[in-house]
């Protein structure tokens, strides 16, 4: 009889998830209402690039006091603790070495960040605490989550919060992470797979989370699964950015992703090695025309100042050169894609906060009009993008991806304009005058120039 009862709720939760799998919640213009929630790319700090998998709370908050200092009033306020924060061993960035270590998990078989690097979440109060603190300050607050159901947790065959289901009926454990050990792969077409990512979702919710990073999502495509957590979301009762990662995502789900997550990794881990930035150019054309507001294909975190500390690599300063850290923030503000600093913040020089507070790049990255950049001059090695900008403005971008310096021009003809345009140079932060007809720029091998057009009023 007991079997019997079971079978019955079990099929009861089915049919109700079914309804609510039915159709995305969609605003009055037909988007999704989950576009709103990220209408200009997210600007802030994750501590992977710095920190691997064992940034701790103090290393945390050394981050937020630096930004409070000197980024937030330019626009920087996500703070993402990144990768494996329940693993209170977790020590060199090798998960694979920790292949059934004890993690932090809840009654429920959810994952709690380690005390022992959290302080504030002892006594199961989770990520809350900081959370709070941070919200108090003016920031938003954002974790890293694997795709999947925690292993420990499905070999204790633990109960889903909220359900009469068990970890066991939600895990598919032939579907697993090449990388990271810790999970298992979930049925999201099931009753137990959902009910598993409502209650996960249902948990950060209540910690305060604004942003969630989910990874092994992309590379394969995981539709169902990325699908459940767009529900998840959606039903827990906080507007949630998703993001997925790592990329390279394929371009034959832009239309499914797009409807699905705030932004998405177009591009594998980006370091601080010129081959990767220079594949970003093919990665953001490819991408053209599939984002907008709310939307984002991401490029990826960005490797600046003191990175590797016990992550990829070892201990170092971003190896770009000053030309290329100008390429990089120029195409990622154009683009645009998400801005994600990468490096332990209190150990910036002079010169990489000023790259990282200019004004003028910032307002490109986030304008308001939501405009993907289009390539419209490609001639070897020398590139000219643009973006439209609200009220008329246009961003253009000069890069040149050879190894000599060059000189860029472009016509108003190529522009797509016509008449006068003043024009700013976004980097020194020249007027340079009113121009018509055409533009042109002297550009250093692996360099990048960035302008702002707008008609004289």
């Amino acid at each position: 009889m007991t079997n019997r009862c079971s079978a019955i709720l079990k099929l009861l939760v089915a049919l109700l998830t079914s309804a609510g799998n039915a159709a995305i919640v969609r605003g009055d213009d037909a988007s999704p209402k989950f576009w709103a929630w990220a209408t200009t790319p997210p600007m802030g700090w994750n501590s992977y690039d710095a920190f691997g998998d064992s940034v701790t709370e103090p290393e945390i908050l050394a981050n937020v006091k630096y930004m409070k200092a000197h980024l937030l009033s330019h626009g920087w306020r996500y703070v993402v603790v990144d990768y494996r924060w329940y693993d209170p061993g977790a020590h060199d960035n090798d998960a694979n070495k920790r292949a059934g270590a004890p993690l932090t998990v809840d009654g429920n078989g959810r994952l709690l960040p380690s005390p022992n690097r959290f302080p504030s979440a002892a006594d199961g109060k989770g990520f809350k605490p900081l959370a709070d603190e941070l919200h108090a300050m003016g920031f938003r607050f954002g974790i890293h989550v694997m795709r999947g159901i925690p292993r420990l947790g499905v070999n204790a065959n633990a109960p889903i919060e909220g359900t009469v289901l068990r970890a066991s009926d939600a895990a598919d454990v032939n579907n697993i992470c090449k990388w990271c050990p810790d999970m298992y792969g979930v049925n999201a077409t099931t009753a137990a797979g959902q009910a598993y990512y409502d209650s996960i979702f249902r948990l950060y919710a209540g910690w305060g989370v604004d942003y969630v990073k989910v990874d092994d999502l992309s590379r394969p495509y995981s539709t169902n699964e990325i699908e459940a957590i767009r529900i998840a979301i959606d039903r827990c009762g906080r507007p949630i950015v998703f993001s997925t990662s790592p990329g390279e995502t394929s371009i034959e789900h832009a239309d499914h992703i797009a409807m699905h997550a705030n932004s998405w990794r177009v591009s594998d881990d980006l370091w601080d090695d010129w081959n990767p930035l220079n594949h970003a150019f093919d990665l953001a054309a490819r991408w053209q025309g599939h984002g907008g507001t709310g939307h984002w294909p991401d490029l990826d975190m960005l490797p600046l100042g003191h990175i590797g500390i016990r992550s990829v690599g070892k201990p170092r300063t971003s190896r770009f050169t000053a030309a290329e850290k100008i390429t990089l923030m120029s195409l990622w503000a154009i683009a645009p894609s998400p801005l994600m600093l990468g490096g332990n913040l209190p150990d910036n020089s002079p010169a990489d906060l000023a790259l990282i507070t200019n004004d003028a790049m910032i307002a490109i990255n986030q304008d308001r009009s939501g405009h993907q950049a289009i390539r419209i001059v490609k001639n070897g090695d020398l590139e000219v993008w643009m973006k439209q900008l609200s009220g008329g403005d246009k961003a253009v971008g000069f890069f040149n991806r050879g190894k000599t310096d060059g000189q860029i021009t472009v016509t108003w003809h190529d522009l797509g304009i016509t008449g006068k345009y003043r024009v700013r140079d976004v980097w020194s932060e020249a007027d340079l005058g009113v121009m018509e007809g055409s533009i042109s720029q002297a550009i250093p091998a692996h360099g990048a120039g960035l302008v702002r057009l707008n008609i004289p009023r």
